[in-house]
């Protein structure tokens, strides 16, 4: 047994590829609710794509004259072709959960253009990634492999030989025909595939074992779980033998002793890793997988997620349970929880515990449905647990992030996870109204729920054969917190709890009904790592409060709960439902609402939690540093607010190669490569120093030139500060006494960062 294996137990004992599965998305129907108002929003969005469009690039680099104009974005981009692959996905998710002949025709219309595509490439490649060359030119991706092929893997994090993640782009296409094969029975999807996978196989058979471990190094998206997932669909041991050599040891290796190595990862390139993980546990009975998979799992949920479900700031693992310091606009990234709902099932099929979808509800309803709009289609990249946040949504034909690929397929398949069974029980494990029809199980129901608004759960039989499941397992949430009530055909029914559900056994037939009743207290749930950093919660929804429209800027310091007994205490519900007012909100009372419908306003999600001596000391320091920052402007000679418009503008800024931002609310700028930063101050004949404004865990080299001289090599080093830092950096008189206008420049050493900036500040000596 993997040492890894030794934090789980019990569980890895009960561990089972296919213990439970879920019953098939052409079985269950979506009626009215919030999730299939999602769904046809998204179909909406879906058929306003062109296909054509992100067809571009892959008849163009096969030669033939493409039949519409390439998508902007990061369609326009050297990682130009992933949302293909995505869009694959989607329609065929929404073609099994609709059986929409429209939208069949139109994967098959995709397939079809592949082939035609692939047709002119004597070595069965297909693609639309492109690379960028030393000399700027753009051509097809096609020779990024080739050059892999002949050992030259340059590659860094995102970056594989001046293409941008090529094979994150591939395992997208992968995906995607895996998809089409799968729930539109696209027949074409595998004769596409298998020529593209056999290529790829050539190019990593030509890899010796370090060679391949460089390669990985380069995000691949869940590349390894899609060759795995080849070799289960055809039966060919070759593609299982590429899948298992596609594993980050970097990554991996370290969950199997129960280490956790996440820290300053890229998030998401790293979850993709463990579902491929999963995926060969169940194929081939690897328990060093499943341990791995399971690690992750568990270390990723316990000590790295923000309440909505979500993870990672800025799109790294920061440090585990430290949550609290990490309330920004960079945090959630929706690939990230889209992928982790996928290594939840895989977890769950094993061992099927309440708790792995009491974690799927909460990113569901949190995370998922904050991601897109409903009004828009439109989908986040981010979504911002920093107070006073604003959720910036994609553009409809001109973002193209990885999140809105991401966010099509999510919003396409939420029948997907609602029934499980395991030959003898049928699971339901979310309460999404929904019909069923089960017709291998020979079962036919209706649900209708309330919930995540009340708690209400109505489950009626349609139809039950001879050869229908007897057992019925109802998911009691935690967030019920044991306080429930079931009923069958309207008389209490006793049940037995086991693994956090409730169990119903009897012969069912047609006209059974079902009532479950599930109490919806209000409670708090705190950070990971901070007891006082605390979320409102209402069943399975995290509660914000309201702080107006996203037109109005938000500038104040953050609010906070403040009782001496229970901040709950001052919580009274209004007429809208889910709706409450509280009186425990300092400086002022607060509406309440759930956090994933407040689309379009501010809101405040994580709270400190103090008492009224802890209020009145917060208050006098938030007194003292606005008189702190008053005298700091007062003094100084000149300010310019990095990445504001208005300062910016006002000094007369210039640059290339750098970004202006935002972070914790404080406008930035970083410059990066070989770029620059240049701007005015006003001199002073007196000594002067130049303030720079850090955020303490970033880094960089950089030099200061003042009116075309050299004044200053900076050197920044990550520190352990989780907060805004200032250096001083005292400027040669001889390039300053005499100018009444200084020419500030920023240049990255050796390619390395200058910032981000938040702020510099002229001071005298």
């Amino acid at each position: 047994m993997a040492a890894g294996m030794l934090r789980f137990p019990a569980e890895a004992a009960a561990s089972m590829a296919g213990k439970v599965n879920a019953l098939p998305l052409q079985d269950v129907t979506l009626k009215p609710s919030m999730f299939l108002d999602s769904l046809l929003v998204n179909r909406r969005y879906l058929f306003e794509i062109e296909p054509d469009r992100l067809l571009h690039n892959f008849l163009q680099y096969a030669g033939l004259p493409p039949k519409g104009e390439v998508y902007g974005g990061w369609e326009g981009d050297t990682i130009a072709g992933h949302t293909l692959g995505h869009y694959l996905s989607a329609l065929s998710k929404l073609y099994a959960q609709t059986r929409d002949p429209q939208v069949r025709q139109r994967i098959a219309y995709i397939v079809a253009e592949l082939a035609r595509a692939q047709a002119q490439d004597p070595d069965g490649y297909v693609g639309g990634l492109t690379r960028k060359t030393d000399a700027g030119a753009i051509e097809g991706g096609k020779v990024v492999f080739e050059e892999v092929r002949r050992g030259a893997v340059k590659g860094s994090a995102f970056n594989l030989n001046g293409s941008w993640s090529p094979l994150y782009t591939v395992h997208k296409l992968f995906a995607g025909l895996l998809d089409a094969h799968a729930l539109a029975d696209d027949q074409q999807s595998l004769q596409v595939l298998i020529p593209l996978a056999t290529y790829l196989a050539g190019v990593f058979d030509a890899l010796d074992h370090a060679q391949m471990q460089g390669l990985l190094d380069t995000e691949f998206g869940g590349l390894n779980a899609s060759y795995l997932e080849l070799g289960a669909r055809t039966g060919n041991a070759r593609w299982i033998a590429i899948g298992k050599r596609l594993r980050h040891e970097k990554i991996i290796d370290p969950t199997l002793v129960g280490k956790d190595d996440l820290p300053h990862h890229h998030a998401n390139t790293q979850v993709p890793k463990f579902i491929g993980e999963a995926r060969q546990f169940e194929l081939l009975g690897d328990a060093d997988s499943a341990a791995a998979a399971r690690f992750f799992w568990e270390t990723v949920t316990t000590h790295y997620s923000y309440v909505i479900g979500g993870n990672a700031d800025r799109e790294y693992f920061q440090q585990p349970d430290t949550i609290a310091a990490f309330l920004t606009e960079q945090t959630c990234e929706h690939c990230n929880s889209y992928n982790m709902l996928k290594l939840t099932r895989h977890l769950y099929q094993w061992t099927p515990q309440a708790r792995y979808f009491d974690y799927y509800e909460r990113t569901l309803h949190n995370h998922t449905m904050a991601a897109q709009h409903p009004a828009t289609g439109m989908f986040t990249y981010m979504t911002p647990m920093i107070t006073g946040g604003e959720r910036e949504f994609s553009d409809r034909f001109d973002s193209f992030w990885c999140c809105v690929g991401s966010g099509m397929e999510a919003h396409a398949q939420f029948g997907d996870s609602i029934y499980w069974q395991d030959g003898s029980a049928l699971y339901v494990n979310l309460y999404i109204p929904s019909t069923l029809d089960w017709k291998q199980g020979g079962l036919a129901l209706e649900l209708d729920s309330g919930i995540p608004h009340n708690g209400q759960v109505r489950l009626q039989i349609t139809r039950a054969g001879a050869g229908a499941p007897k057992r019925l397992m109802l998911r009691i949430p935690a967030w019920c917190e044991g306080h429930y009530t079931l009923r069958l055909n309207g008389r209490a029914a006793k049940t037995m709890l086991v693994d956090g559900y409730a169990r119903l056994e009897r012969a069912w037939k047609a006209g059974d009904v079902v009532e479950l009743t599930l109490e919806t207290p209000l409670r708090l749930e705190h950070a990971a790592g901070d007891p006082d950093s605390v979320v409102v919660m209402r069943g399975p929804l995290a509660l914000a409060a309201d702080l107006g429209p996203v037109s109005r800027p938000y500038d104040r310091p953050d609010p906070a709960l403040v009782a001496d007994v229970s901040p709950l205490s001052g919580f009274v519900p209004l007429p809208e439902p889910g709706r409450f007012l509280a009186s425990t909100t300092r400086p002022q009372a607060l509406e309440f609402a759930p956090f994933y419908a407040q689309y379009d306003r501010r809101c405040a999600l994580y709270f400190r939690r103090m008492d009224s001596r802890q209020w009145t000391q917060e208050a006098e320091w938030r007194t003292r540093e606005q008189a702190e920052h008053a005298a700091l402007l007062a003094s100084a000679v000149d300010v310019i607010l990095f990445g504001d418009p208005a300062s910016e503008q006002a000094h007369k800024l210039s640059s290339e190669t750098s970004f202006s931002g935002a972070y914790r609310r404080q406008a930035c700028r970083d410059v990066r490569g070989k770029g620059f930063v240049e701007f005015q101050m006003k001199g002073s004949q007196a000594p002067l120093v130049l303030r720079l404004r850090f955020w303490g865990s970033d880094k960089g080299r950089f030099n200061i030139l003042i009116n075309g001289a050299l004044a200053v090599e900076v050197q920044v080093e990550r520190g352990q500060v989780i907060d805004f830092v200032d250096h001083d950096y005292p400027l040669p008189l001889a390039l300053t006494h005499d100018s009444a206008l200084l020419t500030f420049r920023f240049e990255p050493q050796h390619g390395d960062t200058a910032g981000p900036l938040f702020g510099g500040w002229l001071l005298q000596a």
